[in-house]
């Protein structure tokens, strides 16, 4: 399995923002100690202040859309 990125991705705005995505949230995944060789694990929440931002970002879009 190759680990280099396709010259052409690298302009793709849309790889730009998963990679921007996964780069964030790379230090918050845990792997489990029995999967540790599988790649298995979990994310660690960044705590409430993340659980109440993301109840407003939903909050927002639906009153928006008459729900």
């Amino acid at each position: 399995m190759s680990t280099t990125i396709d010259p052409k991705l690298l302009n793709d705005p849309v790889f730009q923002r998963v990679l921007a995505d996964a780069l964030a949230i790379q230090d918050r995944f845990a792997a489990e100690p029995v999967y540790a060789k599988t790649g298995k694990g979990h994310l660690k929440s960044e705590g409430v202040e993340e659980l109440r931002r993301i109840k407003e970002e939903k909050k927002r879009t639906t009153d928006g859309q008459g729900t």
